[in-house]
């Protein structure tokens, strides 16, 4: 086989890895979009939870801008049955598909870790990755539904919030937590306590949340952070994004049901309540992580280092009475 022809079966396996990624994306953008239209509050298709965004954002990271054709078919797919017009879809599908394309590009220039273990990558996943480009899909969805006659002109802004607050929690949210769970690797060596703390971790999270979200009061929503606390400090981002993912998720079932603190009051405010509470809980649980992560990871270079002079201060020790003179 020649060189050319190598060279050509290299190219050609690429081709079909980059297809078969295209496929998977679009696949799971569909599948996850259909369990997030079970709480849609707007016209049957407008969600305050879109995990297919934050899907698009982790593959884009993951895999580079190679594989957005699998976003615009997914959004395609899923809009083309829920949509008012043909041009109405188009003009949605390329909102959909151009906000995790500007979180990549932005994220990308902020020299984005995936690992998400340093201040910096909390901060820009949560304000260049999500809070800011998914107000383009947000935008370009409401008037489309605005300009088509799907929604009346007083509907946009409303509208507008469910929009942004689904596809900004999709990237807070469901982003990390595919990160973290792409590295992932069962525990070896880990005792019987810390699995029972792991254990006693997510029932008290989620029972906790789950009634602090049920009650009327929205002053016990801060229940909820001494559980990130401990998630973040104790297992890291091992910890923190699920818990991040479980609590978020409660959060937008109830706003969905407009339960406990979501009662009595109307969807704009009710989307403000929501994007402010899970953008927090997105904010403490990235943002400790990263300082525990760069703390522990201080200390070990630390110690590293210790050693290291340890070592060469024994050796030095060690040459030195080797080359000294015996005594007369």
């Amino acid at each position: 086989m020649s060189d050319a022809d190598v060279v050509d079966s290299s190219r050609l396996r690429q081709h079909k890895a980059t297809a078969l990624k295209i496929l998977v994306v679009a696949a799971l953008y569909y599948a996850t979009a259909r369990l997030g239209l079970l709480q849609q509050l707007v016209r049957g298709q407008v969600t305050p939870l879109w995990p297919p965004t934050g899907i698009a954002v982790a593959a884009l990271l993951l895999f580079g801008m190679r594989i957005w054709p699998g976003i615009a078919v997914g959004a395609l797919v899923v809009n083309a049955s829920i949509g008012p017009t043909v041009v109405s879809v188009l003009a949605i599908v390329v909102g959909n598909t151009a906000a995790p394309i500007c979180s990549y590009l932005l994220l990308n220039r902020a020299r984005f870790r995936n690992d998400l273990d340093r201040l910096q990558d909390a901060l820009a996943l949560i304000f260049l990755g999500a809070l800011g480009p998914m107000m383009i899909s947000a935008t370009v969805g409401s008037s489309t539904l605005v300009l088509s006659g799907a929604l009346p002109a007083g509907g946009f802004w409303p509208t507008w919030s469910v929009w942004w607050t689904g596809d900004a929690m999709g990237v807070m949210v469901v982003t990390p937590f595919l990160l973290v769970a792409r590295r992932a690797r069962w525990p070896h060596d880990v005792g019987l306590l810390i699995w029972a703390e792991a254990a006693a971790l997510a029932t008290c999270t989620l029972s906790v949340t789950y009634l602090v979200t049920n009650s009327a009061s929205s002053s016990l929503l801060f229940l909820v952070f001494p559980f990130l606390v401990w998630a973040s400090f104790r297992f890291e981002r091992a910890g923190a994004a699920p818990c991040a993912l479980g609590v978020s998720t409660l959060a937008i079932l109830a706003s969905g049901r407009m339960t406990g603190p979501f009662a009595h009051h109307d969807l704009l405010t009710n989307m403000v309540t929501l994007q402010a509470f899970n953008g927090t809980v997105s904010l403490t649980a990235l943002l400790l992580t990263a300082v525990v992560t760069e703390r522990n990871r201080t200390h070990e270079e630390i110690q590293r280092v210790c050693a290291q002079l340890a070592d060469a201060v024994k050796r030095q020790e060690t040459g030195g009475s080797r080359r000294a003179p015996p005594d007369a």
